[in-house]
């Protein structure tokens, strides 16, 4: 099976633009295979003919995706896709979806927070299912421990703003959830993914 992943980073989300992000996993993919197939070498020297060697634009990209979901299964995550730059969110889920719709063995994973559900479900319609998944507050606490542990401005930290820290962020935190959408047919995958004991079956 082909894995292939992406993150929308809050930092670079300007950069970060569907060309680029579909670009990012057509690499992915064809490592995974070993073999390129012709057809789509032969797309890459037809672009580099073109004056100036032009380069592959978003549809060609979507194609070429397509087809080499279509010889192997493969799986697709894509991480914080809120951070997606709004205009280039509905683009980039109706990219995923053509992909779907030519390759019936391929699954996408999806995080983002509760906001973008509806640009999910209109772009994949009801391909989808969410997966709500809560922060435990015991996780956050034991996590800020850690971290203030490791701190290396302890000059920086007194009891107070410890406490603070301690108090607040658990409770901001855990009032959210970071939903996951994916394929209907893919929930068994999913439950798998976040007990982390994925398997071929």
């Amino acid at each position: 099976m082909i894995v292939a992943c992406f993150y929308y980073d809050f930092a670079s989300r300007e950069a970060q633009s569907p060309t680029n992000m579909l670009g990012s996993l057509l690499k992915q993919l064809l490592r995974g295979l070993g073999t390129i197939p012709v057809e789509i070498v032969q797309k890459f020297r037809d672009q580099k003919k073109a004056i100036g060697g032009r380069r592959l634009q978003l549809p060609d990209i979507v194609k070429m995706c397509a087809a080499v979901t279509s010889l192997q299964r493969t799986f697709i995550c894509v991480d914080a896709l809120d951070e997606c730059v709004p205009r280039h969110r509905l683009e980039v889920l109706g990219a995923l979806g053509q992909i779907l719709q030519g390759s019936p063995n391929t699954r996408i994973f999806m995080t983002g927070r509760p906001h973008i559900r509806g640009d999910v479900e209109s772009e994949l319609g009801g391909r989808t299912t969410n997966v709500p998944i809560v922060s435990r507050e015991d996780d956050i606490i034991t996590y800020l421990r850690a971290r203030l542990g490791k701190d290396t401005t302890t000059e920086a930290m007194d009891s107070c703003l410890e406490d603070e820290i301690m108090r607040s962020i658990p409770e901001e935190v855990s009032e959210k959830c970071v939903p996951s959408w994916i394929p209907e047919t893919c929930c068994t995958v999913v439950s798998r993914i976040l007990i982390g004991a994925v398997t071929d079956s």
